[in-house]
């Protein structure tokens, strides 16, 4: 059976949406394997970080703001998109060796949504597919069996929380984001009673 690896990506955005607003930056973090067990992997042995040229000169300053980057830094010295995008690409590709590979970020709908749109935009297809990606919150809700608006941070047992610090540098956030996904893999609260 083929083994899934999962991918927990973040992303820094000036903006709300990919097109007419850029990606700043991207950091991806290997979280772990599943075939027929999910296997806890370290997030730091294996990641990839690229900091990246805008596509547009339309950006939220509050937005931009929140990475702490700088804009003009960016569009002077910043990871020219098609390249970033390819070197992703291939990275995914030789860590995964043969695994499905599987993109999982919390919320996945705002990180998937840049890194998909970058992905067919700039190489004209997906490394994780049309449907590769998985969303740790609704993950957290089924294992919980708590309502969809109640699967946040600040009400999730605090022993599935990273103990690293949330700090806007996409490659930092991805890894605190790993420990939380693998934390939520293992855990079976039907063994300790639910939240």
């Amino acid at each position: 059976m083929r083994q899934d690896m999962y991918f927990s990506a973040d992303v820094e955005a000036d903006g709300p949406i990919p097109g007419p607003f850029s990606m700043v930056s991207v950091g991806l973090a290997v979280a772990g394997t599943r075939a027929h067990a999910f296997s806890r992997a370290d997030p730091t042995a294996a990641t990839f970080y690229r900091e990246l040229k805008p596509v547009s000169d339309d950006f939220v300053p509050e937005a931009m703001a929140v990475s702490g980057l700088d804009r003009a830094a960016l569009v002077r010295d910043g990871a020219d998109p098609a390249t970033a995008m390819r070197e992703l690409t291939d990275w995914v590709k030789e860590t995964a060796a043969g695994a499905k590979p599987i993109f999982v970020a919390y919320p996945a709908s705002f990180d998937w949504m840049f890194v998909y749109w970058y992905l067919i935009r700039f190489t004209g297809g997906s490394v994780f597919g049309h449907s590769g990606c998985l969303d740790v919150k609704t993950a957290y809700a089924v294992r919980a069996d708590v309502p969809f608006s109640r699967a946040v941070k600040g009400q999730m047992p605090r022993h599935l929380l990273s103990r690293r610090p949330h700090t806007h540098n996409a490659l930092d956030d991805a890894i605190e984001q790993a420990d939380l996904f693998a934390n939520v893999m293992e855990w079976r609260p039907e063994a300790a009673g639910r939240p």
